[in-house]
């Protein structure tokens, strides 16, 4: 069994707007909460190939995973492959939409036993896609001026 969830978001700037920011994948943490800290294990820092280790924290759970690019099309594809305790793909596709670009971010993901396997997957379904959502809302903030 593995649990599947999707996310899009509206963002006002185009793909390439959107992907150079995205592309640069050192900065997912200053979006992404749960993400912690990334350390590149390879010397590339962009496109298919590019391993690096990324220290999540879930709730009260924190792990280290190692994640893999195999997909890199700017400015519309980028796959990251999980090997770590969770395995599975993510997907984030940009599409030009009339006012910007339309973001989804796709996960297909499986749990270890120890984190329940399918009974966990389907308990952490609604947390990881709220979790995501505000993720792509902090994603669309750091395009928009702050009005303070």
């Amino acid at each position: 069994m593995t649990v599947i969830i999707r996310c899009c978001e509206q963002l006002a700037e185009t793909p390439d707007q959107v992907w150079a920011d995205v592309e640069r994948l050192e900065t997912h943490p200053d979006w992404m909460v749960d993400a912690l800290d990334i350390e590149f294990l390879t010397a590339s820092h962009r496109g298919v190939g590019t391993e690096f280790a990324c220290v999540t924290k879930l709730g009260p759970l924190r792990t280290r995973d190692v994640l893999v690019v195999t997909e890199w099309e700017p400015p519309s594809r980028m796959t990251i492959e999980h090997r770590g305790s969770v395995h599975g793909v993510g997907r984030f596709v940009l599409r030009a939409a009339a006012d910007g670009t339309e973001f989804c971010w796709e996960e297909t993901l499986r749990f270890p036993w120890w984190m329940g396997g399918p009974v966990g997957e389907r308990a952490a379904r609604p947390f990881f896609a709220r979790l995501w959502r505000g993720n792509l809302g902090r994603l669309r903030d750091r395009f928009e001026p702050d009005p303070g």
